[in-house]
């Protein structure tokens, strides 16, 4: 199983239940597949939930002291364990930590988005939001959803080039980007440390997190050639130490490709040649081949 089947099985599902309405009910989720929802007061704070089956009926046991939000995702974590057909691997992680995620769990997560933030559904009342956390917030909030889970899907679904992206510990450890950058290879690479001079360090290091900052497109992405100037929105966590960030180009463009005059330009001006004034200078006899 990869996440591209694991999306493809989740839409199939959606299609079966008819989910149509915001939010999605997840309670028809579970009748569909016969399972029955356990809200639990006496699991551990790290632990989410998990399920089992017994007399041919699926139960699904959630933390009941999580937050609404956070079981709703849990319930369809397990939906998907069980439809995906994907052992359990909650015992080797930390349930809120993006480190290290084993690749069925990775799945499970991906499957999860899907029910609670159907592609249709979401892709429709994103794009009539403008760009920055305050869309993702309320749109978190109309599909009864996380923040995280729900930045993700927004820069995944949205037609403007922008990239959400999740830090963990200071090191970058989860991005998704829009098809427009996918594209134009606007690669962000993970496990490294948050870019020096982004707003998201500043945020981390305890710089408020209100307001935008523009930063230059190759600090965050990798061998960046096209130049350009993002805008860049950052949220801190210290209790997890995750930073959230969200990235959108300045005119909500993707630069074009820089051509050789525009870089012979560019090396021009670096490199102080002086303007064209008739008079040739030819390079010194030391220098001819």
């Amino acid at each position: 199983m990869d996440e591209f089947r694991a999306v493809l099985k989740a839409r199939a599902f959606i299609s079966e239940v008819g989910a149509s309405a915001l939010p999605v009910r997840v309670e028809a989720y579970l009748e569909h597949i016969n399972a029955v929802l356990h809200p639990q007061t006496d699991m551990e704070p790290d632990e989410a939930g998990y399920s089992f089956s017994n007399g041919g009926k699926h139960y699904i046991c959630v933390n009941a002291n999580d937050r609404p939000d956070r079981q709703r995702f849990t319930i369809c974590h397990e939906i998907a364990h069980i439809v995906l057909r994907l052992p359990s691997e909650h015992k080797a992680l930390t349930t809120w930590s993006y480190a290290k995620r084993p690749p069925a769990e990775v799945c499970c997560d991906v499957f999860a988005a899907e029910l609670l933030l159907p592609y249709r559904l979401f892709k429709e009342e994103a794009e009539k939001m403008p760009m920055g956390f305050a869309s993702v917030e309320d749109l978190a909030g109309r599909f009864h959803a996380s923040t995280t889970a729900t930045g993700s899907r927004f820069a995944a679904v949205i037609g403007t080039p922008c990239a959400f992206v999740l830090s963990e510990q200071g090191k970058v450890r989860y991005a998704s980007r829009s098809t427009t950058l996918r594209d134009a290879n606007a690669w962000i690479q993970l496990r490294l440390d948050i870019p020096r001079g982004s707003l998201s360090e500043k945020v981390r290091a305890g710089s408020p997190s209100d307001g935008t900052q523009k930063v230059d497109a190759d600090i965050w992405f990798n061998d960046w050639d096209r130049g350009g100037a993002l805008l860049e929105e950052a949220r801190h966590f210290p209790r997890w130490d995750q930073t959230l960030t969200m990235l959108w180009f300045e005119d909500e463009e993707v630069p074009p490709p820089k051509g050789k005059d525009e870089e012979f330009r560019e090396d021009e001006e670096e490199l102080g040649l002086a303007e064209l004034d008739g008079n040739l200078r030819w390079p010194s006899k030391s220098r001819r081949r």
